[in-house]
């Protein structure tokens, strides 16, 4: 009997698994079943919460076939809401493999969190079909970002299948397909490895927008709109990525088996 918690932010949805109370065991075959939307209890992305002795969280996370992924910005605001609403603080502090990031509360279930500094920002000569030229970003986990005139005339599925696993990514990438509205506002449609086209992707979110700015195309705080709802980025003056958006509470649950 294994206790779960079901979230999501923007429709991008997660299951979480707290190892502070219960020895969590799940293998990726494990973990893809129960990410599983016919067999399982079907989610985007699967969230371990452990001990830190850095910060106030471990987490760990991993894609829907069950393959580690080091950073999840929805996820991240999940997780942060969580360990928020255990100690009664509006701030706290998540550890995931690329290092300790800074949350806070942003009003009634919106969270903001410090994301840091992408860590390579890359122009690529690739093409395929309708895109090319895209600028390649790690936030902790890859992302391959296609600026485009019309996103509505992008088949996400054909071109994200096509592009995670390019011989270029011998780790798989994601891959966001982007349409600049103004220099404020943009489009986003995400093809996340591992899983597929979701609602809205964080990390993606983030990725873009550093490379928008490396591009010149936007200003250094923009709203994002994904297929999901919205999210609100902004560059800092240390180029740290803050992502601000909601949080939403599905249900809690257990598993008998896995």
């Amino acid at each position: 009997m294994t206790q779960f918690k079901k979230m999501h932010g923007l429709g991008n949805d997660f299951v979480i698994f707290d190892a502070r109370t219960e020895n969590i065991i799940l293998t990726p075959d494990d973990m893809a079943l129960v990410a599983d939307r016919h067999w399982g209890v079907g989610c985007d992305l699967i969230t371990i919460l452990d001990e830190s002795e850095k910060a106030d969280i471990f987490a760990y996370f991993f894609n829907a076939d069950g393959s580690e992924s080091g950073a999840c910005g929805n996820a991240t605001r999940c997780v942060a809401d969580i360990i928020m609403s255990e100690s009664g603080k509006d701030e706290c502090t998540i550890e995931v493999t690329y290092g300790v990031l800074n949350c806070r509360k942003k009003g009634d279930l919106s969270v903001e969190a410090n994301m840091g500094a992408a860590k390579d920002v890359t122009d690529m000569d690739l093409e395929h079909g309708a895109v090319s030229k895209p600028v390649r970003v790690d936030m902790g986990n890859p992302h391959l970002v296609f600026f485009v005139d019309n996103l509505e005339g992008i088949s996400v599925e054909e071109l994200g299948a096509h592009f995670e696993t390019h011989e270029k990514f011998p780790e798989r990438t994601n891959v966001e397909f982007v349409q600049i509205i103004d220099r404020t506002h943009i489009r986003q449609k995400t093809w996340e490895r591992g899983c597929g086209v979701t609602e809205a992707c964080g990390s993606g979110a983030c990725a873009v927008t550093v490379a928008a700015v490396h591009r010149g195309l936007t200003d250094r705080s923009v709203e994002i709109e994904l297929d999901g709802g919205v999210l609100q980025i902004e560059l800092d003056d240390n180029n740290h990525v803050l992502m601000t958006g909601p949080v939403a509470y599905v249900f809690d649950g257990t598993l008998n088996t896995v």
